[in-house]
């Protein structure tokens, strides 16, 4: 009986084991993305227009893209892992990599999209050498975009990081600030929004677009050609070769869509290929 009950026990372990192994294969990535249709997460404004125009392409070769709109830029990441979208299109390399680092994402970069360079913009002062003693500026609050806009003051002589701060630099890496300026870390999406109370704000220009705020508006900006802040389209690991994510690729990546940028943004949004 002692035997037998062992036994029963040995088996039920099996099976056990063999359904844990069935649901890791279920839940690994070594599928092919399905090539008749694909979900794709982007940010509000630039991402997502230019998405509209490439799902147009899509449809006239039979592929149904459907785009998927967040107002963070966290959530399109995790829909990503989890496999509730198929893709996604919104984010630096620099902020992917952290991501990764941060949540063990993994992830792969499928192809370069634009480049949204980052401005600053006010509208109390109509120079940087304006800024009075005191005055507050803000910055985005997630660590890769929150060090670009730093980087950004620092170019313009606002203030001056520590040495080696690198990509996780905050504003307690600030190590000269002859203006005494109170800075301020918020959410990326809401700084178009604290322009009122805020004497001069580093935006990205996907949110500044989306709020009618314009490039040529700034007083200062990244470089419009070769911005190392390019942005990617994103998938999950072992699938940036998937035969749909090429389709995607060429749609993306065509002259028409390039031209539709240049005509759309007006230089405020620019190709990376």
């Amino acid at each position: 009986m002692k035997h037998r009950i062992l036994k029963l026990l040995g088996l039920a372990g099996l099976v056990l084991a063999t359904s844990v192994t069935l649901a890791a294969c279920g839940n690994s990535s070594s599928k092919q993305l399905n090539t008749k249709k694909i979900t794709i997460g982007v940010t509000a404004g630039p991402h997502e227009q230019i998405l509209d125009q490439v799902k147009k392409l899509a449809a006239k070769d039979g592929l149904q893209i459907t785009v998927r709109s967040f107002t963070d830029y966290n959530t399109p990441n995790s829909a990503l892992s989890s496999g509730d979208i198929g893709a996604n299109s919104y984010q630096t390399g620099q902020f992917l990599t952290q991501q990764e680092q941060d949540k063990n994402y993994k992830f792969d970069k499928a192809f370069k999209t634009i480049a949204l360079p980052m401005g600053l913009y006010s509208k109390s002062i109509k120079n940087l050498k304006d800024l009075k003693n005191g005055d507050k500026i803000a910055v985005p609050n997630d660590p890769a975009n929150e060090t670009r806009a730093l980087e950004l003051f620092q170019k313009n002589g606002v203030i001056k990081l520590r040495k080696g701060a690198g990509e996780k630099a905050t504003k307690k890496d600030v190590v000269s600030n002859p203006k005494h300026l109170k800075i301020y870390e918020l959410d990326a999406s809401q700084l178009p929004k604290q322009l009122n109370d805020i004497t001069v704000a580093a935006i990205n220009s996907n949110f500044a677009l989306a709020n009618h705020i314009y490039l040529n508006t700034a007083l200062a900006h990244e470089p419009l050609k070769h911005n190392v802040y390019a942005n990617y389209f994103v998938v999950q690991k072992g699938h940036k070769n998937d035969k749909v994510i090429k389709q995607v690729k060429k749609y993306y990546q065509s002259k028409t869509i390039k031209n539709y940028i240049n005509k759309e943004f007006k230089g405020a949004v620019v190709a990376q290929w």
